[in-house]
């Protein structure tokens, strides 16, 4: 007699090589080696005969070298599962060597499971305040992959969520299956680097795949906790002059400005705000003063004219920071020169853009002295020819004919001077009647 060894499930993993074992007890001489694969119909697959055929009627079938009558099938197909039938035909004469040998057909059946893992992984989240809904899909498996969450602690340390409100959806794909599952997950208080992982185990298939999601808050350095009247609560807040503009800090909120943070007067500048390694990314707020807020990365101010302070608010779900942004007036350029006046129809413009304080001052003082010594000296040119200002040179006097010359303008006048007396009453005056 002859018993077949086999097994009634095989298992292969896509892609792998499958074995379908179908041996003999006690080995004997083979007449013929069937393998069919059965469906509507009995499909072969390999034939042997040991004395003229060695034939793989599936290219990717053999006959394994372990007993020569069990089945490889490699880089297996999704499509190759299924029930198989082994059946092998020996010479048996029963241990009687004077009697001929008969054939012997023992059949064995069997099935092929074909596994499949998990062809991609995706977590997505949503959050609210310090409140995560957090989903994980795995897709294309077979059978459906197992979904657990864990966190790991910034030293490395992984631990598994307990307690988790979850809720897991199985959907077939064809002859495959998805799988999803959402958790609803609180950060704790001042959790600045928190790593959750989907961890999705595949044990059919020894396949265990790791999605990850890392929140990071924005961080600034010389924070101070402090209340301003926008926020109900305290923030962490600096100033960009109190950042060491490291770099090995995951999480820092940096601000560019274009073209400088000192920049001339009446320039426009563009500050911009980022945050490396920060996730979810962190939405931002700038304002000045009082004045309502604009939202986004990017602030565009219009013709600065002076030293201002703005602000700007980088927030995620793990946390907040306010970082202050001074803006200054290079000291070159004074805007109180650029003003201009009008004096009736005059106007007065800028004329020392581009001069240093001390030039302006020297300027101012020259300009001064200049005039002092001006009005001086149309004082004393006054005081000392009388109503001439200037008098290079002295004339000599003229002679005048009283009865017919009239008196012109640019004659010198007479020292003594009445306005309502006549040129004869002058003239009687000092031709005194005899």
């Amino acid at each position: 007699t002859v018993d077949l060894k086999y097994d009634d499930f095989s298992y292969a993993t896509v892609h792998q090589s499958a074995f379908l074992r179908c041996g003999m007890m006690p080995v004997q001489p083979i007449k013929e080696l069937w393998w069919f694969k059965i469906g509507a119909s009995e499909e072969r697959v390999y034939y042997y005969d040991p004395t003229s055929v060695d034939a793989a009627l599936m290219k990717r079938a053999k006959r394994s070298s372990r007993d020569n009558t069990s089945l490889e099938i490699h880089h297996t197909h999704l499509s190759d599962e299924g029930e198989y039938k082994c059946r092998i035909v020996v010479w048996d004469n029963t241990g009687n060597s004077t009697e001929p040998s008969v054939p012997i057909s023992k059949e064995a059946r069997m099935m092929l499971k074909v596994n499949v893992p998990p062809e991609k992984v995706e977590i997505t989240h949503l959050t609210s305040g310090r409140n995560l809904s957090l989903r994980c899909k795995s897709e294309g498996a077979k059978p459906p992959a197992d979904i657990l969450w864990t966190k790991t602690s910034p030293d490395g340390v992984e631990t598994e969520i307990p307690d988790l409100t979850k809720t897991r959806e199985i959907e077939p794909a064809g002859e495959l299956y998805d799988t999803a599952e959402q958790i609803f997950y609180q950060l704790e208080e001042n959790e600045m680097i928190a790593k959750i992982s989907c961890v999705v185990r595949h044990h059919n298939t020894n396949t265990t795949i790791y999605k990850n999601i890392t929140f990071v808050s924005p961080a600034i350095q010389n924070a101070l906790k402090v209340t301003m009247q926008r926020f109900a609560e305290p923030v962490l807040y600096s100033s960009i002059e109190n950042q060491d503009g490291q770099d090995n800090k995951a999480g820092l909120v940096k601000i560019s400005a274009d073209p400088g943070f000192k920049v001339p007067y009446n320039t426009s500048v563009t500050l911009k705000a980022s945050a490396p390694g920060v996730y979810p990314e962190p939405r931002y707020l700038w304002w000045v003063g009082d004045q309502t807020g604009i939202a986004g990365r990017e602030l565009h101010i219009d013709n600065l004219e002076e030293d201002k302070s703005y602000y700007v608010l980088a927030e995620n779900p793990l946390g907040r920071v306010v970082l202050e942004v001074p803006v200054h007036i290079t000291t070159s350029d004074y805007s109180q020169w650029n003003d201009s006046s009008r004096d009736g129809d005059a106007m007065v413009n800028d004329t020392t853009e581009g001069l240093d304080t001390g030039a302006i001052i020297g300027i101012v003082i020259g300009a001064l002295i200049a005039v002092f010594f001006i009005g001086f000296a149309v004082w004393y040119w006054t005081i000392r020819d009388g109503t001439h200002v200037f008098s290079p040179k002295k004339e000599k006097p003229h002679t005048i004919d009283e009865e017919t010359v009239p008196f012109r303008s640019t004659d010198k006048p007479l020292l003594r001077t009445i306005s309502t007396q006549t040129l004869e009453g002058r003239r009687s005056r000092r031709e005194p009647s005899i």
